[in-house]
């Protein structure tokens, strides 16, 4: 991937939402991202998911066909300047790797599904970039699935939190058949409000200066209330004008009925969930008005993925987060490091390995060691299940995965079911990265400065490597034992470790 992004150059961004796909593509204009072209289509992936949270047939099928009207857009973009990011749905689907099988037939890059926090993240930094006010803000975007509600300033995300509440499930559970009844709707109020129950006392202990909508639900409520003449003298979402639009659509039996000015037929459907969600999130938080913003998921994505760029990653500020979370020993990790990229450029051509790799072999050898925070017996394992299960700002639930076994799988024994499990989680490169990390960190089992031999590694094929350890190998005995035990576990992984010295020749 390239260090920088020069004015004029594409970046794109899909936005694979519970509710509508979206794709934006923007230009570079001196630091920021400026939309060029754009398309959404309403998929309704979450209306999809059957009462055993599978995806069905039928949704999967409109989802790869709106992708591929996607890729038709996206000719001009270079895929390592685009994102491909899912949400609440496919965080939900029991199949969805299957999906994202399909997909991966049509797409030019690989689907990342973001957690909850991530998603919420990604979208206060798609609202801030929009925002020429300052000061603290209260971000609400209610999606198709989930519901994300962020308190930041400036550029910087304070509370993020995702509820499990979002117009096309709610439509779901409560407004099924179409049809609207006071009753119906007080359900899906009162359920709304549980799910907001759990953070309104800190986020009104945070407070905020204002408050941001985001998102179709939203846009569509404001809308309706200001051709209504329903807003503030700004035209925002005021909660007088969402009581009255409340008021107005318990009056109708069927969503067929409606008569709202401005209201888009493929949204009609969602409108009572979506309101009913909105409401409680107003009464809960005891909300005055709202300012609408179109910057959204999309938008964050491509901010997001303009920051790799420009040394601006919030991926390596996580890891190093997370190193000082779990008091992790910044100067072994450091040798690890410095050991882990010299083995990796040593390689990288003979085995097909990206720039990617190197920065995901480089965060898994800064984060190798978080695990001894919980014990010292196993810590590879407590590491994998910390980088399994963590909100971690940047990080996609692939990349997580794929995190995670790289640690998992750095010391002790190497199974030969485990690279069957590694091999479907990240195929042949993620094996590679997970020896080259084992050699680094053994490499290093000194904790020392103190100068190592000189080693240079280097690979006939695949399964034959070959390092060479300079010098009297007697100076380095335990080394010597430690790389002799080293070969067996690579032979349960299929690969011929050979070492050269002159007191060690294979």
């Amino acid at each position: 991937m390239s260090d920088f992004l020069i004015d004029e150059e594409l970046l794109a961004a899909i936005d694979m939402g519970s509710n509508s796909f979206h794709l934006a593509i923007a230009r570079v204009d001196h630091g920021e991202v400026k939309k060029v072209a754009s398309m959404s289509e309403k998929v309704q992936l979450a209306a999809g998911l059957d009462e055993n949270k599978n995806l069905t047939e039928a949704a999967q099928q409109r989802g790869l066909a709106c992708l591929a009207r996607f890729v038709g857009r996206l000719g001009s973009v270079q895929p390592n300047r685009m994102r491909i990011v899912a949400t609440n749905a496919l965080r939900q689907a029991k199949n969805g790797h299957e999906f994202i099988q399909k997909a991966a037939e049509i797409l030019p890059k690989p689907i990342e599904i973001i957690a909850g926090r991530e998603e919420a993240r990604l979208i206060y930094l798609g609202v801030s970039h929009t925002m020429v006010n300052s000061g603290r803000r209260l971000v609400i975007d209610i999606g198709g699935g989930s519901t994300e509600l962020i308190i930041g300033e400036e550029f910087e995300p304070i509370h993020t939190e995702s509820l499990q509440m979002g117009c096309v499930a709610f439509t779901k559970a409560y407004f099924e058949d179409g049809e609207i009844s006071p009753k119906a709707f007080e359900r899906a109020v009162v359920s709304a409000r549980k799910e907001l129950s759990g953070l309104a006392n800190t986020y009104k202990a945070a407070g905020w200066d204002t408050v941001v909508g985001s998102s179709g639900t939203i846009k569509a409520c404001r809308q309706i209330t200001v051709n209504m003449g329903w807003g503030d003298d700004q035209e925002n979402l005021t909660r007088e004008g969402l009581e009255k639009l409340k008021e107005k659509l318990l009056k109708y039996r069927h969503v067929s009925e409606m008569e709202f000015e401005g209201l888009k037929e493929d949204r009609r459907a969602v409108l009572p969930a979506g309101v009913a969600i909105l409401y409680a999130v107003f009464d809960v938080l005891g909300l005055e008005t709202l300012v609408y913003s179109d910057g959204a998921l999309r938008e964050g994505v491509m901010y997001d993925l303009l920051g790799r760029f420009q040394h601006e990653d919030i991926r390596d500020r996580s890891v190093h987060a997370l190193m000082g979370r779990y008091n992790a020993d910044p100067k072994q990790a450091e040798r690890v490091v410095n050991t882990a990229q010299d083995l990796f450029n040593s390689v990288a051509a003979d085995l097909d390995l990206s720039s990617e790799d190197s920065d995901l072999l480089r965060r898994a050898a800064y984060l190798h060691e978080i695990g001894l925070a919980i014990s010292h017996s196993g810590y590879h394992r407590h590491g994998a299940y910390l980088l399994q299960h963590s909100d971690i700002a940047g990080f996609s639930q692939i990349d997580q995965n794929h995190l995670s076994h790289l640690v998992a799988h750095h010391r002790r024994k190497l199974r030969s079911d485990a690279r069957v499990d590694v091999m479907k989680v990240g195929g042949s490169k993620l094996v590679y990265l997970c020896l080259l990390l084992r050699l680094a960190v053994l490499l290093n089992h000194s904790r020392s400065d103190q100068m190592l031999p000189a080693i240079e590694l280097t690979v006939d094929n695949e399964q034959q490597w070959h390092l060479s350890v300079s010098g009297d190998a007697k100076q380095w005995p335990l080394l010597v034992a430690d790389l002799h035990d080293e070969q067996v576990q690579f032979k349960h992984w299929d690969v011929e470790l050979n070492i050269q010295s002159e007191q060690f020749i294979d």
